[in-house]
């Protein structure tokens, strides 16, 4: 009889704790679902997520998947949180190019045929060779939000208006952007400027700045390895002589022959800029951009 109690105690705690863990579970993927008529839309960037979020507005809840400006986006490692985001998504926007490879691995083992998928760089239609940075080009993301807005208006066609309209005022928020790159452009083209990789070149080359570190240093700074010894020692000696005007410095990517660029930069006197590949927390993709292009108008201004 003692064991009979004893199976009917423990079935019982057992019970319990069952129906808290699908509670909880569940605690979970209600958390992750938007009220009733709500379009779902995972961003792997935060830069796209806030561009959903201004195409869409109160018609959409974004979920952006790398926010954090000291993640590495080429080396993120997707969580159970991020799968279940995507699992429950209408719309999804992914960079592609070899970019962000984790969300294509979240995709498919989250098969929807009803879902949306944006990739910025088969909608971009201005690619530099072997880079990925494609939302550094302000042609390359006004193309990129007409695609969204279609999406929004595929997946809820009684809001189009709506849609259309924000996708004006966004457009109109860029103009002053590639104003003020016209501005250095015709201020300041053919300046010798240094990048310590290639995230900057869609603004630097549209600008007509002279890039002169090697291509293939930025490259495989980019790519996480390290650069030939030639290529290292060119970069040194570029800012050694002074032969540039503004080092504009990745701060996401950061190593020590990074560093040591930065660290002769600054004891030589050349302006450094820094910029980032996620948009900083708070901010909007066109505020980040404009504080960037200030920053460097200021330190191009200063080396003159």
């Amino acid at each position: 009889m003692k064991m009979i109690w004893a199976l009917i105690v423990i079935v019982a705690i057992l019970a319990v704790l069952g129906f808290g863990l699908f509670i909880l579970g569940h605690k979970g993927i209600i958390s992750n679902t938007a009220p009733s008529g709500t379009i779902r839309i995972v961003a792997a960037e935060d830069f796209y997520g806030n561009i959903a979020q201004q195409l869409g507005g109160d018609k959409v809840s974004v979920t952006s998947i790398i926010s954090n400006p000291n993640v590495d986006p080429h080396e993120y490692e997707s969580s159970v949180q991020d799968s279940i985001a995507i699992t429950n998504a209408n719309i999804v926007i992914e960079n592609g190019l070899q970019y962000d490879t984790w969300m294509d691995k979240l995709l498919s083992a989250s098969p929807n045929p009803n879902r949306i998928l944006i990739t910025g760089g088969t909608v971009a239609p201005n690619l530099l060779q072997e880079n990925p940075h494609v939302w550094y080009g302000i042609d390359n993301i006004s193309v990129i939000a007409s695609a969204v807005t279609n999406a929004l208006i595929k997946t809820d066609p009684a809001d189009a208006a709506l849609f259309q309209s924000n996708l004006a005022a966004f457009n109109a928020s860029l103009v002053p952007i590639t104003t003020k790159m016209n501005e250095i452009g015709t201020q300041y083209a053919g300046t010798a400027v240094g990048l310590t990789e290639t995230v900057y070149l869609y603004q630097t080359e549209a600008m007509g700045l002279g890039v002169l570190t090697p291509f293939d240093f930025e490259k495989a700074i980019a790519e996480g390895n390290d650069p030939s010894a030639q290529d290292v020692n060119t970069a040194n000696k570029q800012i050694a002589n002074k032969q540039i005007s503004v080092l504009i410095y990745n701060s996401q990517t950061v190593t020590p022959i990074t560093t040591n660029l930065l660290d002769m930069a600054q004891a030589n006197g050349i302006p450094v800029v820094p910029v980032t590949e996620t948009m900083p927390p708070n901010d909007t993709y066109q505020g980040w951009m404009m504080d960037e292009l200030n920053a460097l108008a200021s330190a191009l201004a200063q080396s003159h």
